[in-house]
């Protein structure tokens, strides 16, 4: 009984502080800026088409629609830059798109790429980014295609 008082009486003090954090959540980062993008845009693969089998190097050509190019940090209306996501899902909209070996950036407003890419299957997927790399909104992206690099004779 000597132990069960002094729990019980650490437990009041502590509850109250509980169900106050519980219904005082923390607040969510704010969103970054997103650029408006028009309606009907589209990104997509110029070449290598879903389901092609090539070797690598691979020839990455990219296609848009209803905007133009424009390098990182131009703000020109309608504007944006190619991000290559190679072998991963979609980073969130709301966020810069990544900068890494799946997340492949094209900021001085490259068109096409020659990818290194190891035999076996890999999937390819685009997603125009504005100035700061965000995507647009609505977010404008290609679907993702899977394309097999075979080993060169």
């Amino acid at each position: 009984m000597r132990t069960i008082t002094p729990i019980c009486s650490l437990l009041l003090l502590i509850l109250p502080a509980l169900s106050h954090a519980q219904a005082n959540p923390a607040p969510a980062p704010a969103e970054l800026p997103r650029t408006a993008a028009p309606a009907g845009a589209m990104v997509y693969f110029i070449s290598p088409t879903n389901g092609a089998k090539v070797t690598s190097p691979v020839t990455v050509r990219f296609g848009l629609r209803g905007m133009g190019v424009a390098p990182a940090g131009v703000t020109n209306p309608n504007t944006g830059h190619h991000h290559l996501l190679i072998d991963t899902d979609l980073p969130p909209d709301n966020l810069p798109i990544p900068n890494d070996e799946k997340h492949r950036h094209f900021g001085a407003g490259q068109t096409e790429a020659e990818l290194m890419l190891t035999p076996g299957q890999h999937t390819l997927q685009l997603v125009l980014g504005d100035a700061n790399h965000i995507p647009h909104q609505p977010p404008v992206r290609s679907e993702k295609i899977t394309i097999t690099v075979q080993y060169a004779c």
